[in-house]
Parts: structure tokens; sequence; C-alpha cells
């Protein structure tokens, strides 16, 4: 199944009736849908244009030609490298692989799709120019946030990322106009993570999300809401796909402001890799 088709199946019980009623259709008729104007979606599904319009903007697109190219560009892709492949018993380690890589392969080629460029431009400028940067997140999050942390503290940058949420809190509270903070979830739904983006916020931060997309409520805390795909279904046993989604962001997301300052950066990118050969080097002793 497509991401698309995926999210609309997640987020069906967040719609309105007449939006559920879009939703069905769609998922029940995909290459019908990709033939059909606005006006005559509206028709089959017995609503108006402009509930079509809002429809395809509470899935964060522009509008309803945005939302059937994307669903045109998924249709054209092979079953395969569409359709995320879970855990199962039994399959061979070949077939794992092969699997493991279209999830791979698949989660970011979808992930740079769904990507604004401007939000990204926002985003990049925001943090290369915060006095000081918080990220957050829990579990399998808090590595990726942990990851973009060690990238940041090369650059210079006063950067924490506390995994703890009553550190992250602490944290939060003390920062004010001219910080950022980022919050990372795939979900969007972690309470932890919202309390931390909603605390800084209160404090006068610039804020960030990095969620899967779809409606959650954490990027509606976000000045500048980022969002990976949301192939990943089921009980996500391994956080494997959402994870690699998450770092193609945070990679991004590093190269952009590293090449914005690149001057004032790689000597600094230099000489940290010089000093950990240097004063880590083997000693030799017994």
């Amino acid at each position: 199944m497509s991401a698309l088709l995926s999210l609309l199946r997640e987020q069906i019980e967040h719609f309105s009736p007449q939006e559920k009623r879009l939703a069905e259709y769609v998922s029940e008729n995909p290459e019908h849908v990709q033939r059909l104007g606005i006006t005559e979606l509206a028709a089959e599904c017995g609503t108006s244009p402009a509930t079509v319009t809002r429809f395809c903007k509470s899935l964060r697109f522009k509008g309803f030609p945005d939302f059937k190219m994307r669903l045109i560009g998924e249709l054209s892709r092979p079953a395969e490298a569409g359709t995320y492949q879970d855990i199962v018993a039994g399959r061979p380690l070949k077939e794992i692989v092969r699997a493991i890589e279209a999830n791979h392969l698949s989660s970011i080629t979808d992930t740079t799709r769904l990507l604004d460029p401007e939000a990204l431009e926002r985003a990049v400028t925001a943090l290369s120019s915060a006095r000081r940067i918080d990220l957050y997140g829990m579990g399998t999050s808090s590595i990726v946030a942990q990851d973009f942390y060690q990238k940041l503290i090369r650059l210079g940058k006063s950067c924490t990322a506390f995994a703890d949420s009553h550190m992250q809190i602490t944290s939060a509270s003390t920062l004010n106009e001219g910080d950022v903070a980022l919050a990372i979830s795939y979900s969007g739904e972690t309470t932890e993570t919202i309390a931390a983006l909603q605390c800084a916020k209160d404090a006068g931060a610039l804020t960030l999300s990095l969620t899967r997309y779809g409606t959650s409520p954490l990027p509606g805390l976000a000045d500048i809401p980022l969002f990976t795909s949301s192939s990943e279904e089921g009980v996500r046993r391994g956080a494997m796909a959402s994870r690699i989604a998450q770092l193609h962001v945070i990679d991004i997301l590093f190269t952009g402001i590293l090449s914005e300052g690149f001057e004032e950066y790689v000597p600094m990118l230099e000489q940290s890799y010089h000093n950990v050969r240097q004063y880590l080097k083997p000693s030799g002793g017994a």
C-alpha cells in the first residue's frame, strides 16, 4: 500500500463525516480518483469542492492538484518499492536483506518528496543563528536527537539533548527569544515531547518539530513543522524505517547549516577531528 493510502487509513477516525467519505472513497478507488477533477470527486462523494480542498489541506497538501499529483506518483511506483514490509516469522535471510533495503530506500524517497524547501530553509537559518539549541526526543527519537547533538557540538553550537522528560522541561524553562527547540517524535503524540516543546514555546524560543506526515498535536506547537514518511505500519516492531527517515532530515539540516557557514565551521570540524586523534591516541603501555 502506498504511504498516502496508509496515511488516509490511519487518520480516518480524525476526519469529519464528509472528509471520512472522501478518505474511504480514495482508499477504495485510488486508480479512479487519479482521473477525476475536484468537482467530479466532490460529486461522487456527495460533498462540495470546498470540502475536498479542506480535506487535502488537513493532510498538509496545498490543495487537490497537489494531493492528486502525490497519489499519481505513488501509484506509478512498483508495488514492492512503495509497500512497507513488516517483520514476519521464518523469513529467509536473503529476503530480509531485500525487505529492509526496500523499506529504507522507500522511507528516504518518500520523506524527500514530503519536504517543504521553504520550511527547510527557515529551519536551517533558525538553527544557524540560534544562541542555544534544545533537542527533545523519547525512545528511538532520543537516539536521533543525540545524533544531531553530536553533529552540532562539533560546529561549536551551544546545544543540549536530554532523553529524561524532567530535564527537558528544566532546560526548556531557561530558553529565551533567540533560542531554538527541536522536538522529534514519529507519532507526533508523545506526551513528554509535547510538554517540552510547549514549555520552550512559552519561554519564547522558536520551535521546530519533526514528525510523521499527517495530523498530530506536536506540529501544531511548532513554528516550523518538518515531516517524514509515514510508511511504517503496524506496531513498528523495530522502529527502523522511521529512524532512517528522521536521520535523513537531520543530515539535511546539518549539511545545510554547514554549507551556510562553511568558512566558519570547516576549521572547527577539522580541529575536533585532530584533537580526538591527538588526545585519544593509544598509549602503547600495558
